[in-house]
């Protein structure tokens, strides 16, 4: 009995200590960075200082400036550019994508950082 109680313990603790992931579908998220990729980098990681680093953002942030710069709240003629070719599934799915890259903790806004 013991051992079932503990290993059902761990497991209960487990799946508390496990971070909130982004909805969307990584891989067609990952397609659809192609264009990203050229100021930010394939991996996320934006060479130029110029560009932000999107590799482990908050997705729900990205999906949020994704939004505002198709919107046009956010002013930068770039990335509106790019935003406003994206449906709503296509900024789910490359947030996620982003999201989704080693290089950091965080998880979302409402949980703000995992880990240490």
């Amino acid at each position: 009995m013991k051992r079932f109680t503990a290993s059902l313990l761990i497991t209960t603790l487990a799946a508390c200590a496990t971070p909130a992931f982004a909805k969307g579908d990584i891989e067609a998220g990952k397609d659809k960075s192609v264009p990203c990729q050229a100021c930010h980098g394939a991996d996320g990681n934006a060479a130029d200082p110029q560009y932000p680093r999107l590799a482990g953002q908050y997705h729900d942030y990205l999906e949020r400036a994704l939004r505002e710069y198709k919107t046009g709240e956010r002013k930068n003629p770039i990335m509106a550019g790019f935003a406003t070719t994206l449906s709503e599934e296509d900024i789910v799915n490359v947030s996620a994508y982003f999201a989704s890259l080693p290089g950091s903790k965080l998880t979302d806004l409402h949980d703000k950082v995992q880990g240490d």
